[in-house]
């Protein structure tokens, strides 16, 4: 998943495009789901045709480059104003819509973007696999999704539109038998990357996984050569994370296109707490 921290809201980050084909719905679901309605006035769906994940990346580069500063790389044939790699195609992309009203057409305002063990098969491999050696989560492959390329609107970042994203991607992996979720949370690095080598610092003493699920970035951050004793706090996206029972599976990989470091990390719906598993799932 690659998502950028966001300064007001939890975001979640874990997890590109053909564009020739349209999006599907969910593959791996028996039956998708209705759209939603939300009593803020918006509702989540997933994309079905190549115009709605159109929108997705639209406001992925809105957030990502324009509002973030990413180096975000080109694609033949994508539409300039895009975010689009190679992964897009692959993935089922969940969104949350405004309602339409006779002033405003509807409008993307979040989304995420979900990579199944099959379209990862597919794929080639996971976009983890791009920055993390993931050879020790093998046995976890077949019930194992990432998830990615998640970001909300600046206008809509109180809470509920990350919140309905995580309850409905929760859904998803409850109802097509997926227990393990993998994705990189991303800690911007425009401080030169000393907060991210001292929340790693903290977290691979309280939030590490078991040794047999770590995992090696392929280009590490280097955390010995930043000040990493610094007294930190982790971003509203990461602590939304450990707040549902997520693990840390290794040190942070440093992604230069992004300007960001990337913590791995694995969230597993047994792991779910209580709270968490009434509220997302319903028991």
């Amino acid at each position: 998943m690659k998502e950028l921290p966001n300064p007001t809201l939890p975001l979640i980050g874990m997890l590109d495009f053909r564009a020739a084909r349209p999006a599907l719905a969910p593959q791996a679901a028996p039956v998708a789901q209705a759209a939603a309605a939300n009593t803020d006035g918006f509702e989540i769906v997933w994309a079905r045709h190549l115009d709605e994940v159109r929108q997705a990346q639209r406001l992925r580069y809105q957030v990502f480059a324009e509002e973030m500063g990413a180096s975000l790389p080109s694609l033949p044939g994508a539409p300039a104003g895009h975010d689009v790699d190679v992964f897009d195609n692959f993935c089922e992309h969940l969104l949350v819509r405004t309602l339409a009203t006779d002033d405003a057409p509807a409008a993307v305002i979040g989304t995420y973007r979900v990579l199944t063990p099959g379209a990862a098969r597919r794929a080639g491999g996971y976009y983890s696999d791009t920055e993390f050696d993931l050879t020790r989560l093998r046995p976890l492959r077949e019930s194992m999704a990432e998830l990615g390329r998640s970001c909300v609107h600046p206008d809509h970042r109180s809470g509920g539109v990350i919140l309905s994203l995580w309850g409905a991607l929760a859904g998803f992996m409850a109802a097509n038998g997926l227990n393990n979720m993998i994705g990189c949370a991303s800690v911007s690095m425009r401080d030169g990357g000393h907060v991210a080598a001292s929340l790693w610092e903290q977290l691979r003493h309280s939030h590490m996984a078991s040794p047999e699920h770590h995992v090696r970035p392929r280009l590490p951050l280097p955390v010995e050569e930043l000040n990493h004793g610094l007294q930190v706090e982790a971003p509203p996206l990461i602590k939304g994370y450990l707040r549902c029972g997520a693990k840390v599976l290794g040190a942070p990989a440093w992604d230069p296109d992004f300007n960001t470091a990337d913590l791995p990390m694995l969230m597993r719906l047994a792991d779910l707490p209580a709270r968490y598993r009434r509220h997302f799932l319903g028991h």
